[in-house]
């Protein structure tokens, strides 16, 4: 019998995040540091505009690109928050999260053999989406010293003739680090000089402790050279409605909606009546969210220096990426015992890169309650590897 599968599927390592995750659900009393999901509900107004779609009878197929209530309300969200100009009826695609998005993006911009960069640590979708869409990925690794940001010099070193897409992953998970306005500018001047697009994964916007995001999408002559992503999932903890856009040159937007078209038709119905409420109303929901998210991290940055763990202070997301390399240990085995010896779950940071050896993804989208207690553990199983 002939072999069924796609080589190139087959070769593909399954998630790292899920494999702790499954493990957790099976064990009574483990607390979870690991999935990157927000502890809050779903505002109660962003339901109610959900239910109140059902109770009307909305439950057929929108436009592929999304509603056209919802995409004007994303082109204005996207012009006052980052000055940005974007044409809701072809430069705005709805799409089933922001991992659709990505897909999409990568499989309407990239030939066979192109090359695609991808900063890592970072979020583990994006060098299989990049191999499925027929590229070679190519992994620019983020030092700790540099705060886990991309520096104009680690892009020109890894930027051959073949490459066609950097993949921007910031505010970034698993790090938390961020990208300043001069870190953008300087890595935009090479973009431009070498003439390559950008895809930015900005789903963490909303969700920064130091300063405004900026998006490179609004840097001069960086619009028509970038896809934007973000999304609903984190900002207002929307993550089971499953809905994310993008916003892209109308060349690329129009390659990105065919493939969205054979392959999704469109995102949900009700979680798009939804998201045009969150975008019309939500603004106070994401800064209490923020706020709370905010207040975990410092309280973690600050526990973790109390009982000696490194790590480098991030100002975005919800999470933090402390450095176990003291301890002689690689990541997975460190999570496998702590996992074990005091039943935390965190996730190996080889989970995002193997750049990511010697760290740990550490998620503070929990309750501060829980979070005491897990890190009370963390530091009683630190202490016994001290001694």
């Amino acid at each position: 019998m002939r072999n069924p599968l796609a080589d190139k599927v087959v070769t593909i390592k399954p998630s790292g995040i899920r494999k702790f995750f499954d493990i957790v659900s099976e064990m009574d009393d483990a607390i979870s540091l690991g999935v990157g999901e927000p502890d809050f509900d779903t505002p109660w107004h962003i339901r109610d505009e959900g239910i109140y779609s059902l109770e009307k009878g909305r439950t057929f197929y929108t436009s592929n690109a999304g509603l056209k209530e919802l995409k004007t309300e994303i082109a204005r969200y996207i012009l006052r928050t980052q000055g940005i100009s974007y044409d809701q009826a072809g430069e705005v695609l709805v799409t089933v999260g922001g991992s659709e998005a990505i897909d999409i993006a990568l499989r309407a911009m990239v030939n066979p053999g192109e090359e695609v960069l991808i900063p890592q640590p970072s979020y583990v979708s994006y060098e299989p989406c990049a191999i499925l869409a027929g590229a070679c990925p190519v992994i620019i690794e983020l030092k700790e010293e540099n705060e886990f940001r991309l520096t104009a010099k680690e892009l020109l070193d890894a930027i051959t003739d073949r490459t066609k897409v950097l993949i921007l992953p910031f505010p970034n998970n698993p790090t938390g680090a961020i990208m300043e306005k001069g870190d953008l500018e300087a890595i935009a001047e090479v973009i431009r000089e070498k003439d390559i697009f950008v895809i930015s994964d900005e789903i963490y916007a909303e969700l920064t402790y130091k300063e405004k995001h900026v998006s490179i999408a609004s840097l001069p002559g960086m619009q028509e050279r970038t896809v934007l992503i973000n999304g609903f999932s984190k900002a207002y903890a929307m993550t089971g409605w499953r809905l994310g856009y993008a916003c892209a040159p109308k060349a690329i937007m129009e390659q990105m909606l065919k493939i969205h078209q054979f392959a999704i038709m469109c995102a949900p119905t009700t979680s798009q009546y939804a998201a045009v409420e969150a975008l019309r109303n939500g603004d106070d929901d994401v800064a209490m969210m923020r706020g709370a998210y905010n207040q975990r991290r410092r309280f973690l940055i600050h526990a973790f220096k109390e009982m000696g763990l490194k790590c480098f202070e991030p100002y975005g997301a919800f999470y933090v990426f402390p450095c176990i390399k003291e301890f002689g240990m690689t990541s997975e085995e460190f999570a496998s015992r702590l996992l074990a010896e005091e039943k935390v779950a965190v996730v190996p940071g080889t989970a995002f890169g193997e750049c990511g050896e010697g760290f740990l993804r550490i998620s503070y989208a929990y309750s501060l309650e829980n979070l005491k207690i897990a890190l009370e553990k963390i530091s009683a199983f630190i202490g016994r590897l001290k001694k």
